[in-house]
């Protein structure tokens, strides 16, 4: 059904409860694909857990020794030995048992290989039925016990297939049940997630997306997410080296749930870190999966948010993706969804190309942080009209030039911004003082020594116009040399 506040399809789907409501999606086929890729396995957990599987467990040794009681024995020892029928029936006779037992085995046992099977016999309960969930929730409740806490002290283990087993299951038991996880325990839940991704070395990158995936459905996890500058944490994952299409496509797809948000689709738009990394995904991917969860996200950056709409299709002019659009606009798509996605979000931009101002494409290329020679910058006219705006929202644009000084590595950015800063001096009488007051002139005039000619004449230029007063005299002695 098509609810008339967000414009957004309401797709009911296994997990669904009238508690955690059902997943948002753009279309009936999105929700479908949202709630397969929580439960598909990909990369390294899922094939270390499947030779977990074959092992086996002397539990007897366990009670002999006296590290386990005769309870806890009993259960895990029937358990281990029946079918997946006769396994669904002791569930539903001894639900609580069987909670108590693995949380009793977690705490008492210490050996890796013991820890690995529990996790992944639990993990395979909440798997094969996600209501079951339910099952470790009443036991903590009934018995005053944090179900969490006896968790979420697994992610300091040494071994990381056990903290990241365990962290697939907190997100299940999170997402999959009417109980949510304490605010406390979910902001140090999502930070040893943000943590992860920014490892480099971290093998389980898939399973880690994974538990964002399951997790950002609902809107409380996505606002406790972002305040963790989560966002700009899945941008930088994104921009790791070697990053394979299906890892792209899980961080892409944590970017989509987020953007379901309308506050948080704002922050998504403010900066175009995030239009800008889908754009070059975009340009690069030749994935479908890729190619339909960029255009979907950047589809509710243009919608949601009402008010920053101008902004957020300026910002994918600016990087270029008005002609990847158009390849994609004439392709056949046999997915009427991706179909639907690409016209609407290839008209939009379409219909903004023709409002647009001079002004407001300088700023989007500005707001972008890939500045080229594009003609405006040489343009005598605008920078005549349009000098004093860079003075508009508390300097916001020469803020940002100031700041690519900076930052940017890029030869072409580098000599373009000083460039800027110099046409702004020239043509706003108080342009020298609002440049010494933001600290742009120290960074302009670091970059004469710059190792590239192109920055240091620039620069050079930009400094002389710092400094002197006399335009004309000064435009005809640069002719001359």
């Amino acid at each position: 059904m098509v609810d008339g506040d967000d414009h957004v399809r309401t797709t009911s789907f296994p997990g669904s409860s009238p508690t955690h409501p059902p997943f948002l999606a753009l279309q009936e086929q999105h929700a479908l694909f949202a709630f397969l890729a929580t439960v598909m396995p990909f990369g390294r957990l899922s094939v270390e857990s499947e030779d977990v599987r074959k092992q086996t467990v002397n539990w007897m040794s366990y009670v002999q020794s006296q590290m386990i009681n005769q309870e806890d024995y009993t259960m895990i020892a029937d358990y281990d030995c029946m079918g997946k029928d006769e396994r669904g029936k002791i569930l539903e006779q001894k639900g609580d048992q069987f909670a108590k037992s693995c949380l009793s085995l977690l705490a008492r046992l210490s050996r890796d290989q013991t820890i690995r099977y529990i996790l992944v016999l639990i993990d395979d309960v909440l798997t094969e039925e996600k209501s079951r969930v339910s099952i470790f929730h009443e036991f903590g409740k009934r018995n005053n016990i944090s179900v969490w806490a006896a968790l979420l002290k697994l992610l300091n283990r040494q071994d990381q297939f056990i903290v990241h087993q365990t962290a697939i299951i907190v997100a299940k038991l999170a997402s999959w049940g009417k109980d949510s996880l304490p605010d406390n325990d979910l902001n140090y839940f999502l930070s040893w997630v943000k943590g992860s991704l920014a490892n480099p070395k971290n093998d389980y990158q898939h399973s880690v997306a994974q538990c964002l995936q399951l997790m950002l459905r609902l809107h409380s996890y996505r606002e406790a997410f972002f305040k963790l500058d989560g966002v700009q944490s899945v941008v930088s994952a994104l921009l790791a080296p070697n990053v394979g299409f299906q890892l792209q496509y899980q961080l892409i797809f944590v970017l989509w749930l987020l953007s379901f948000d309308p506050r948080i689709s704002e922050r998504m738009i403010g900066g175009n870190a995030v239009i800008r990394v889908l754009a070059d995904i975009l340009r690069e991917s030749g994935k479908e999966k890729v190619t339909r969860i960029i255009i979907a996200t950047l589809r509710n950056l243009l919608e949601k948010p009402e008010e920053k709409k101008n902004e957020a299709s300026l910002s994918m002019i600016q990087c270029k993706l008005l002609p990847v659009l158009s390849v994609l606009y004439s392709k056949t798509w046999a997915d009427e969804d991706i179909r639907d996605d690409v016209e609407v979000v290839y008209e939009k931009l379409n219909e903004r190309v023709q409002d647009l101002s001079t002004f407001d494409e300088y700023a989007a290329e500005v707001r972008s942080g890939r500045l080229e020679w594009s003609p405006v910058h040489k343009s005598e006219k605008f920078w005549r009209e349009n000098a004093q705006r860079l003075n508009e929202k508390n300097y916001e644009l020469l803020k940002m030039l100031t700041r690519l000084l900076e930052t940017s590595a890029d030869p072409t950015i580098l000599a373009v911004a000083a460039h800027d800063t110099g046409e702004y001096v020239r043509h706003h009488p108080r342009g020298k003082h609002v440049l010494e007051n933001l600290g742009c002139k120290v960074k302009v005039m670091k970059m004469m020594s710059h190792n590239d000619p192109s920055v240091r004449k620039e620069a050079l230029l930009a400094v002389q116009k710092l400094m002197v007063h006399n335009w004309e005299y000064l435009g005809k002695q640069l002719k001359a040399t």
